[in-house]
């Protein structure tokens, strides 16, 4: 049983000690409880929960604490696929939502399983989701004073294998920031969470760069064609070069390599495989 993690980026020019000791802590806490739920769930069952939590932490850009649109709303997306049956659901721009990993996931069930806009917030509501804002008084500031916003590159994700072999990615985002209102990030696509029964990956980045690179499909794809996922995830960001490319990924195979990457400085992941690990 594995696990990884990620909470996206920041850059260690403006990112002070104390934020990054309380994102080390958080990450570590949150794999950690992840691995645990694992022990008795499934690889798809454990990914809900564990991005649930990472949503529910204002220190990451997914849920609550989420990136402000330049109409100054809150849309979030988020996506999950199980490996086993190879089926993907998500949400796309969905407005007033706690967690949409858990929308994604009710929507596994349906034939109709990607929605966006008011038809995403419409199921929501049908289903027991009821209002709720996910704007911080410190993202309210940022947006009304508009600093800093361009440089959050933030995402939360996760990939577990669970006892029985089942791979399943999840991915959860606020956006970027000021962006265009309704601009589709790469969250909830296959460009960005990935999963069948040889590997899983959950992408963080910049969302036009890692659609452009269909990142988490290729990735996935090699290892299907016998490639390790170091070897998978390392030529599929050689080939992000040639636009410089900005992402990170954490990924899990079925054989139990578990792997991180990125192309800029400095993603923020933690994993559980035999012990936990975080980044530093």
């Amino acid at each position: 049983m594995k696990l990884i993690i990620h909470g996206g980026f920041f850059s260690e020019s403006s990112t002070n000690q104390e934020t990054k000791k309380a994102k080390q802590d958080a990450l570590a806490n949150i794999v950690t409880l992840g691995h645990q739920y694992l022990k008795n769930h499934t690889a798809l069952e454990t990914v809900v929960y564990t991005v649930a939590l990472l949503e529910d932490n204002d220190l990451f850009n997914a849920g609550i604490g989420s990136q402000i649109q330049s109409d100054g709303k809150v849309r979030l997306s988020a996506a999950l696929m199980d490996g086993k049956t190879e089926k993907f659901s998500g949400v796309i721009n969905v407005e007033d939502v706690k967690n949409p990993i858990e929308i994604a996931q009710n929507l596994l069930a349906y034939d109709d399983r990607v929605l966006s806009g008011d038809g995403a917030l419409k199921f929501a509501r049908d289903n027991g989701f009821e209002y709720f804002n996910p704007i911080t008084a410190q993202r309210q500031s940022e947006y009304e004073a508009k600093l800093n916003q361009q440089n959050n590159k933030g995402t939360v994700g996760c990939v577990a294998l669970d006892a029985a072999g089942n791979l399943a990615a999840a991915t959860s985002t606020g956006g970027k920031g000021f962006e265009i209102p309704c601009r589709v990030s790469d969250s909830a696509t296959v460009a960005g969470n990935y999963a069948n029964q040889f590997a899983g990956i959950s992408c963080t980045g910049v969302g036009e760069d890692i659609v452009s690179g269909a990142l988490a499909a290729k990735i996935v794809t090699r290892v299907t064609d016998g490639f390790s996922l170091k070897e998978a995830c390392d030529k599929s960001f050689s080939e992000l070069k040639a636009f410089d490319g900005f992402a990170g990924v954490v990924g899990i195979s079925a054989n139990g390599e578990i792997y991180h990457c990125d192309s800029h400085p400095y993603m923020v992941w933690a994993s559980f495989d035999v012990n936990l690990q975080v980044f530093s």
